[in-house]
């Protein structure tokens, strides 16, 4: 999905009904709220993610803590590739003259909100479908945050969540096969 959606914004620029839905979401946005996003968009940032990865790594079950070199590498490599495909897609952002597509904080935002989900639901069974719907509340509040502080288009913000969950998901792929292994 991030490769096809990549494509399509480096083809076509703004797509069709992003600028409306862009529009919208500024709109609505009041002062108060903005500094209410401004507060949300850091649970994307690497000032948060970064004591929180060491903390989702110490916390994970055994089994999972084995690999940590894993899940800190997902957080590392996505940040890596994103600002890669920034280069690559050059896209410009819908006020300021970087690029932004995908959305470095709703990236990151979405790797470690979905690890977190993983990790933690293979402790906490009961409370998965909780832990998942949580993690993506998160992810969506960073995503329109972006998009409310006029940051970023919202295919912006949707690609760098799907960015985050292949990244996120290719790790729990190599975990499960490996946990196997192991076994």
């Amino acid at each position: 999905m991030f490769l096809a959606l990549a494509l399509l914004v480096r083809m076509a620029g703004v797509l069709p009904g992003e600028q409306l839905m862009y529009d919208e979401i500024v709109g609505w946005v009041t002062p108060t709220g903005v500094a209410i996003f401004k507060v949300i968009k850091t649970l994307g940032a690497w000032q948060f993610l970064l004591p929180a990865t060491l903390l989702l790594i110490w916390r994970s079950p055994p089994e999972a803590r084995r690999h940590w070199w894993l899940w800190a590498a997902v957080m590392i490599v996505a940040s890596i590739v994103e600002g890669v495909g920034k280069e690559i897609v050059a896209r410009p952002r819908p006020t300021g003259r970087s690029f932004g597509f995908p959305s470095g904080h709703v990236t990151a935002a979405a790797a470690y909100f979905s690890l977190f989900a993983y990790l933690m639901s293979r402790r906490l069974r009961d409370r998965a479908l909780l832990l998942w719907t949580a993690g993506w509340v998160v992810v969506a509040l960073v995503a329109i945050a972006r998009i409310a502080q006029r940051a970023h288009w919202p295919a912006d913000a949707l690609g760098g969540a799907a960015l985050g969950l292949a990244f996120a998901s290719a790790a729990f792929w190599w975990h499960e096969a490996h946990a196997r292994e192991e076994a």
